[in-house]
């Protein structure tokens, strides 16, 4: 196996903006915020809009999400002219 060329693999917390859930796991992807959690240590933070938290199928309710506007942006690009 070929050194140095694989992410670092640590741990990360999750951060679900729109349920205020969080939950430590591993990961690659990194952060420049950190936040600490329940053991009194400081984790990189990944903030996601949508877990099983507030996610529908999960939670049983009828929830729209409609993050950065997604629909604003495909009306703009494709409106008649």
């Amino acid at each position: 196996m070929k050194q140095d060329i694989h992410p670092e693999y640590k741990e990360v917390i999750f951060f679900d903006t729109s349920s205020d859930f969080k939950f430590l796991t591993k990961s690659t992807i990194s952060s420049g915020e950190t936040m600490k959690w329940e053991d009194g240590n400081e984790y990189p933070v990944i903030k996601v809009e949508v877990s099983s938290a507030s996610h529908p199928f999960y939670t049983g309710k009828k929830l729209f999400v409609d993050t950065a506007g997604r629909v604003e942006k495909f009306n703009k690009r494709y409106k008649k002219k």
